[in-house]
């Protein structure tokens, strides 16, 4: 069986499991939400270069007794400097897959459907992430998070020919933004995300979504989300929400 079945497989069978278990995809094909029928939430962190909060987010999850969702780059599990992440996410039994090898940027932000990459540079850069987490005694899993979580329909059937599910954080969270800084036009402070993700649960819930937050932030950025991570888990579990990890 080849990558694409084996997913097209995969993916039959849980949406079989419940009529409860829903996936909703946004208008490339990557999956924004899971279970969006169930009070469950996943926390996805992403690193490539900079994972100065890798220690404190894995001690606030050992903590609260929770598995989180790591998504590394090549760059970031052959930096020496973070071997002693990347080996206590997966002794500590936390879900890991790839983000690329090179942060490479897919697709124009102007312009997604023109691509920046080729398949075959596309295809040696997954290839080499993929060897390097096999390298780290971590399976490479179902679920991938494009470099830049950016990406067009042809990247995510580029990579589910590969047996991979692109997947992306819920539009709305906002948490993502925590990788801005203050001379940005785009800055968001703490407080700022801290409320938009509340309010998206006042309004709507949060229900299957996958909430994103970098493991490392440009030294200007002097407030780092990844401090408040104890306090939005015991914010959803006041809400009722279970935290998981990706199946």
């Amino acid at each position: 069986m080849d990558g694409t079945a084996s997913l097209s497989y995969y993916f039959a069978a849980m949406q079989k499991q419940s009529d409860r278990n829903t996936i909703i995809k946004d208008s490339e094909g990557a999956i924004i939400k899971l279970n969006s029928h169930q009070k469950k939430v996943y926390l996805l962190f992403s690193g490539h270069d900079l994972g100065e909060g890798g220690i404190s987010i894995l001690n606030t999850l050992k903590k609260h007794n929770i598995k989180g969702n790591f998504f590394f780059t090549g760059d970031f599990l052959r930096n020496k400097a973070f071997r002693e992440i990347v080996k206590r996410v997966v002794d500590e039994g936390h879900y890991i897959g790839s983000h690329s090898d090179k942060h490479l940027l897919y697709a124009d932000w102007s312009k997604r459907e023109s691509l920046l990459v080729t398949k075959d540079s596309f295809q040696r850069d997954l290839s080499q992430s993929l060897q390097e987490l096999k390298a780290a005694k971590a399976t490479t899993g179902k679920w991938y998070l494009s470099p830049y979580e950016w990406y067009n329909k042809q990247t995510v059937q580029w990579c589910n020919e590969n047996g991979l599910a692109v997947i992306n954080f819920t539009t709305g969270t906002g948490t993502n933004a925590d990788y801005t800084w203050p001379q940005l036009s785009n800055y968001r402070n703490n407080d700022t995300i801290l409320t938009r993700l509340f309010e998206a649960e006042r309004k709507e819930g949060l229900n299957g979504n996958l909430i994103l937050i970098h493991i490392g932030t440009d030294e200007r950025r002097k407030e780092k989300l990844y401090n408040e991570l104890g306090y939005i888990i015991e914010r959803l579990h006041q809400s009722g929400y279970s935290i998981e990890r990706l199946p």
